[in-house]
């Protein structure tokens, strides 16, 4: 995929949506555009917890909530740091969603220096992230946070 042409294409979401679609419209895109991203969520943090916001993929999750800290979701949210696992089950903080899942990345959205919400995708593909991706992603956060 081409990142910079995405990078446009979510620029022109942002700049013709109304405001309380673009989330869900970012999230639907990336869905669509990247065929290794199987499950895509954006997770809002409210006191100690993530909160499941917009998603996309072919079932729901049943982690609509998750404590900072836990999971690969919970540590990304308290390092302020992209997380990225090549292969989920080698990873004891993995919270299971779905069986057919592989590999995952978690890209924190970050604010005035304060982890705000995050970026959490799964794959059904082992090593299914690059650092090219976790760029790309973290471009994202950046534009996400103005409307969170």
């Amino acid at each position: 995929m081409d990142y910079d042409k995405a990078l446009k294409e979510i620029s022109k979401i942002v700049l013709c949506n109304d405001k309380k679609n673009i989330l869900q419209e970012i999230v639907d895109y990336l869905f669509k555009n990247f065929k290794t991203y199987s499950w895509i969520g954006i997770y809002f943090v409210k006191d100690a917890d993530l909160i499941l916001g917009p998603w996309q993929g072919t079932n729901a999750t049943e982690h609509v909530r998750i404590p900072v800290g836990e999971g690969i979701c919970g540590s990304a949210a308290k390092s302020g740091k992209t997380e990225i696992v090549d292969d989920v089950s080698l990873d004891k903080r993995y919270l299971a969603c779905f069986i057919s899942t592989r590999s995952e990345i978690v890209v924190p959205i970050i604010k005035n220096g304060v982890v705000i919400g995050e970026i959490d995708i799964d794959s059904d593909f082992y090593n299914a992230f690059s650092k090219e991706d976790s760029i790309f992603l973290e471009k994202i956060a950046d534009i996400i946070k103005n409307f969170c």
